[in-house]
């Protein structure tokens, strides 16, 4: 009797990881406690001078308290590397505090390595670069918890084309493996982690233990009008919010669930959002964020929000808080 109950429990716990995760056939990825994130700390000033940090100790607690269970640490190297790829050693310190607070503070971890326009620029540059940074994080990192994740590389685009990039994934994961043989790896395809490039992917089948990512941002004309850096800078007044503009949501994520059925993957949705320095209305981008976030949660996709500070914020550095329709879109109560 206790072998049939036993049996009957296995089953039972097999059906549940079944509906919890339904794109996946792997659950080593997908159990991380990795659902609910947000990037931080990419463009913040504590990573040159401490002493005029936005982000202080306790944003950590507040990320958690706010409802999020995971963060993505966007990181770049490049800038803090000596001319033998040795990255910085105060700059890595700073990475460890990041890194030791957020767990603190019952958030899980990616590590995000996002020197991704000069790595697409110029890929023969870059490679022996990445491999480094790969070799000396994941030594420095070989003994964290599950939840703590690698991302090989943000959004590869240009140059670093699918051919290019399928040959450094193999080599830059062999590098991790040889310290990290089981740790949760972030990987996402080229076009800057369009979801449209995930069947150039290549990766080893049988390395189960990989993350697959990829970027939202669509339609691209609503999200980024009046980003600076685009060519959308002088565009205003795109609206969103019709029952075609919520349907295509769907649609898209359910190409990338039927991908991640066939191919037996785990997904993360590692950015999306609506610029906040457009003039587009506040109710429009929180319909927008609340939207994305509940058909990643339907498709079984984790998320992490673009971002907690800088642009598309989600928290008022000068109000010293959330802002709310961001938040509730992101967390609903």
């Amino acid at each position: 009797m206790r072998k049939f109950v036993a049996a009957l429990c296995l089953l039972l716990a097999a059906c549940t990881a079944q509906v919890s995760h339904p794109t996946t056939a792997s659950a080593d990825a997908a159990d991380l406690g990795f659902r609910r994130g947000i990037n931080a700390l990419g463009y913040e000033r504590n990573w040159k001078d401490p002493a005029k940090a936005r982000f202080q100790t306790r944003h950590f607690a507040e990320i958690r308290k706010g409802g999020f269970d995971f963060i993505r640490i966007v990181l770049a190297n490049f800038p803090h590397m000596d001319s033998a790829n040795r990255i910085d050693e105060a700059w890595l310190q700073r990475l460890d505090w990041a890194v030791s607070e957020a767990r603190k503070a019952g958030l899980g971890v990616i590590i995000d390595e996002h020197d991704f326009n000069q790595c697409s620029d110029d890929p023969a540059a870059c490679r022996p670069k990445l491999v480094a940074i790969w070799q000396q994080l994941a030594e420095r990192y070989k003994n964290e918890p599950p939840n703590v994740a690698f991302e090989l590389l943000n959004e590869p685009h240009g140059k670093l084309d699918p051919e290019l990039w399928n040959q450094m994934i193999p080599e830059l994961l062999a590098i991790v493996r040889a310290t990290n043989p089981s740790r949760t790896i972030v990987i996402g395809p080229t076009s800057w982690n369009a979801l449209r490039a995930l069947p150039d992917l290549r990766l080893p089948e049988s390395d189960r233990h990989i993350l697959v990512t990829f970027h939202y941002y669509d339609p691209f004309r609503f999200t980024h009008q009046g980003a600076g850096w685009t060519d959308l800078k002088t565009v205003t007044g795109v609206t969103w919010g019709s029952d075609a503009d919520r349907a295509a949501i769907r649609s898209d994520f359910e190409k990338v669930a039927a991908w991640a059925r066939a191919n037996h993957r785990p997904i993360l949705l590692g950015e999306f959002g609506a610029y906040d320095k457009s003039g587009t209305p506040m109710e429009l981008r929180a319909a927008y964020t609340d939207a994305v976030a509940r058909e990643a949660e339907r498709a079984g996709f984790a998320w992490a929000y673009w971002q907690f500070d800088s642009d598309f914020v989600a928290w008022d550095m000068a109000k010293d808080g959330w802002v709310e329709p961001i938040r509730k879109a992101l967390i609903p109560e």
